[in-house]
Order: structure tokens, then C-alpha cells, then sequence
């Protein structure tokens, strides 16, 4: 086992690995910005290593600082855990070469699955099924690419092959636009993500976003963990997931999961992974894959009782998976809200100082969080300060303990969005379940 390992990130995900470690009787290092010196994992860490100022370009992005503090504790391994250099194929490059280990997937898997055209690719060698499109990048042939769009049928929407989070997108609902939509889209993505290729695909109107939680090893073990409703966003950023996903049978789970499981092997894939989908009308459309952990990876954790965190630190040692797939159950229901330092109406980030910090309990009530009483949540990083997860027998037991839970937690001193989830909660719609991924920003009328 990996006897000390480097936590490249903060925050709650810190925190998270952190605890991880320690129940494994691994030693951890906490890389810090100097805007950071109070975190808890900080505070917590056998030993801790200043990698630079606050600015994420010059810390937590800074690969050679990162490096050197591996090297300069006698470090074992890095895990980068969610953004900044998580899907950073370079940086998980640069680690295995100076000759630590990277808590993560390999290099090449990170390239594959980080172009969306050659992950498309991947997918359909290995029956995921996939978003009708162009199959392969587009063009400069006009008269080529308004055959392709007609073939698929209006609307249609291009994307940007190294684009995510909603960037590098437009959509075309008429012939007309097409040529100035790909043109402008391609100047875009050459500017945003330095990689001009676009593709196109049919563009769902009402989809959900449903994904698959993917664990695999070294010895070619792959193991699905059912799937996620991450359905609930506002400018495609997840506010609320909730696994199982509402309305799936386990037939389709079965279907579509172990096509995932068959993508990870035939790719090398280990460690863990998240498949993303659209689905509309009973159907699964792979849009991208993400390979690190997920921010939603707790609700996953309460209705299987695995420790995806713990896995990956098993695999990246080399061990085999603990599990097969006849050992994953799924129990109950959980739902997980993202709490995030910001004003509920105009979303304005909000940080300062949290003068009085208190965590709500009870049965099926877990939080992930960093913060404190007299914690000071700094301006320079995500908004996001914690994750509030409930989990009960069903959805409305986990949705009666989120509402008590969301009733009892204390933030004071800063403006969060609790208020905005006590919302949604409220609303029929989201109790009934199954909304889709334009929902919230139409009630919210941001659309």
C-alpha cells in the first residue's frame, strides 16, 4: 500500500481523500496556497508544503511545485482529486516519469477520453451507445457539412472537440445559421482550448443527465456503480444529484452499465470513472467521460456502501478491486446538494468569514465540508464550500431527511444557497422526479 501520499487539491475533496488515508493508515501531505494555511486537511496533515500564492496559476496548477513537494517529503503518490489538474494528461504524465505514483487513470486513457471525437470513437468500438452526429470531426466543406446536418436533422449543435463544462457549444436550429455557427464556434475553440475541431451532433431538446459510476483496476476488473441523476443545473453546472436516477429500470442500468464496463477494459482504464449521458425518450446518448473523481461521488457511496476514494487508493497501489459486480447492491436512495458560498437570487459569489458554522445530523445525514466556525472562505477558488447528502429507504425519505437536514444546518456570516435548495425542494416537479436538464433555469427564468 501507498505509505504516504501528496493531496493536490482543497477544500472539501481534500478533506475527503484525507480521512480516506488516515482510516488506511496512509500518511498525507497537504499542498497549500498561502490563502489556505487555516484548512482543515491543512491542519490535519502529517506534513504540509506551501506551493505559492493564492492565484491557482501559481499553486494548485503549478505542476513542478506539486512535484517538488512529493519529492522534498518522501512521497509515494499524488492525488490531484476533483479540478485543477485532475484530467490534466501532462501532469498525470509528469508524476509517473519523476517517479511517484498518480491516483488516477493513465495519461493516455486522460488524452482518449479528454477529445471528444476520439472518445466517441472509443465508445461506439465498444457499443456505448452515442449521440447521432457527424462522426468525426468537421470540415471546411460547406456543401459537406449542411448534408451532414440535414442527415441528422435540425437542431443540431456544435461542439468543440476539447471543450467541457458547457463551453465551446451552439446550437443551430435552422440551415441558415449553420456555416457562421461552425465558423464562429471553431474561432472560439481555437482561442478557449488552443484545438479549432469541431463536431456536430443532434441536439436534445428535453434530455435528462443521467451517468454511470465506473471503478476498474490494473489486471483488466471493471465494476459499474449504477447510475446518477445530475439532471438538476444551472449553466450546466450540477446544483443537486440524487442516485439511483428516478424512473430507470434495472434492465437499463444492467444495459447501459456494463457497455461501460466493456469501454474500460478494452481502453486500459483503471481507477475510477464516470460515463455521462443524455437520455430523452428511454434512450442513453454518451456525451463525454470524466476521468477522476466526481463531486457527486457521495450519493453513490450511500446507496452501494462503497468507498470510491478508498478503491482508488487500492488500485493505484496495484491491489485488485475489493468488489465484482455481483457484490455491488443497490439500497435506498440518496440525494446530494452542493452548498456553495454565493447570493441565492443573483448567484454573486460570497466569500468572507463564517462566524458560526453548524452541521445538520440524524440518520442517513452526512456532510462534506472544510468549513468552521471562524473559517474565512477566500475569493480566489469555487464557490462551493460543502456537499449536504441525505439518504433514506426511498426518494421521499431521502427527500423528508434533505429538507429537515437543509432546515437544520447554520451558515451565518456569509450568503450560501441554502435557500435556493430549501426552493426546489418545495417544488412538484422535483418531488415527482425526472426533470430535465433545462428545468431549473426556466423556473429560475434564465432562460
Amino acid at each position: 500500500m501507498l505509505d504516504k501520499v501528496v493531496i493536490a487539491n482543497r477544500g472539501e475533496i481534500a478533506l475527503r481523500i484525507q480521512r480516506a488515508c488516515r482510516e488506511m493508515g496512509i500518511k498525507t501531505v497537504a499542498v497549500h496556497s498561502t490563502a489556505d494555511n487555516n484548512l482543515k486537511h491543512v491542519l490535519l496533515a502529517d506534513e504540509t508544503v506551501c506551493i505559492g500564492p493564492p492565484p491557482s496559476t501559481e499553486s494548485y496548477l503549478d505542476m513542478p511545485s506539486i512535484i517538488a513537494a512529493a519529492e522534498v517529503t518522501d512521497a509515494v503518490g499524488i492525488h490531484p482529486g476533483y479540478g485543477f489538474l485532475s484530467e490534466n494528461a501532462d501532469f498525470a504524465e509528469r508524476v509517473e516519469t519523476s517517479g511517484f505514483v498518480f491516483i488516477g487513470p493513465p495519461a493516455s486513457a486522460i488524452r482518449l477520453m479528454g477529445d471528444k471525437v476520439s472518445a466517441i470513437r472509443a465508445m461506439k468500438s465498444a457499443g456505448v451507445p452515442c449521440v447521432p452526429g457527424s462522426d468525426g470531426p468537421l470540415e471546411d466543406d460547406p456543401d459537406e457539412n449542411i448534408r451532414i446536418a440535414r442527415d441528422i436533422g435540425y437542431p443540431i449543435i456544435i461542439k468543440a472537440s476539447g471543450g467541457g463544462g458547457g463551453r465551446g457549444m451552439r446550437v443551430v436550429h435552422a440551415e441558415a445559421s449553420l456555416i457562421a455557427a461552425i465558423t464562429v464556434t471553431k474561432a472560439e475553440a481555437r482561442a478557449a482550448f488552443n484545438n479549432d475541431v469541431v463536431y456536430m451532433e443532434k441536439f436534445l431538446e428535453t434530455p435528462r443527465h443521467v451517468e454511470f459510476q465506473l471503478l476498474a483496476d490494473s489486471h483488466g476488473n471493471a465494476v459499474h456503480l449504477g447510475e446518477r441523476d445530475c439532471s438538476m443545473q444551472r449553466r450546466h453546472q450540477k446544483v443537486i444529484e440524487e442516485a439511483p436516477a428516478p424512473g430507470l429500470s434495472e434492465e437499463q442500468r444492467n444495459h447501459i452499465g456494463e457497455r461501460c464496463v466493456r469501454a474500460c477494459q478494452e481502453m486500459g482504464y483503471r481507477s475510477a470513472g464516470t460515463f455521462e449521458f443524455l437520455y430523452e425518450k428511454g434512450e442513453f446518448y454518451f456525451i463525454e467521460m470524466n476521468t477522476r473523481l466526481q463531486v457527486e461521488h457521495p450519493v453513490t457511496e450511500m446507496i452501494t456502501g462503497i468507498d470510491i476514494v478508498r478503491e482508488q487508493l487500492r488500485i493505484a497501489a496495484g491491489e485488485k478491486l475489493s468488489i465484482t459486480q455481483d457484490d455491488v447492491r443497490i439500497q435506498g436512495h440518496a440525494i446530494e446538494c452542493r452548498l456553495n458560498a454565493e447570493d441565492p437570487k443573483n448567484f454573486m459569489p460570497s466569500p468572507g468569514l463564517i462566524t458560526l458554522w453548524h452541521a445538520p445530523g440524524g440518520p442517513g445525514v452526512r456532510v462534506d465540508s472544510h468549513v468552521y466556525s471562524g473559517y474565512k472562505v477566500p475569493p480566489y477558488y469555487d464557490s462551493m464550500i460543502g456537499k449536504l447528502i441525505t439518504h433514506g429507504s426511498d426518494r421521499n425519505a431521502a427527500i423528508a431527511r434533505m429538507k429537515i437536514a437543509l432546515d437544520e444546518i447554520v451558515i451565518d456570516g456569509i450568503k450560501t444557497n441554502v435557500p435556493l435548495h430549501q426552493e426546489i425542494f418545495q417544488h412538484a416537479a422535483f418531488q415527482q422526479g425526472g426533470t430535465d436538464i433545462h428545468y431549473l433555469e426556466k423556473r429560475l427564468g434564465l432562460v
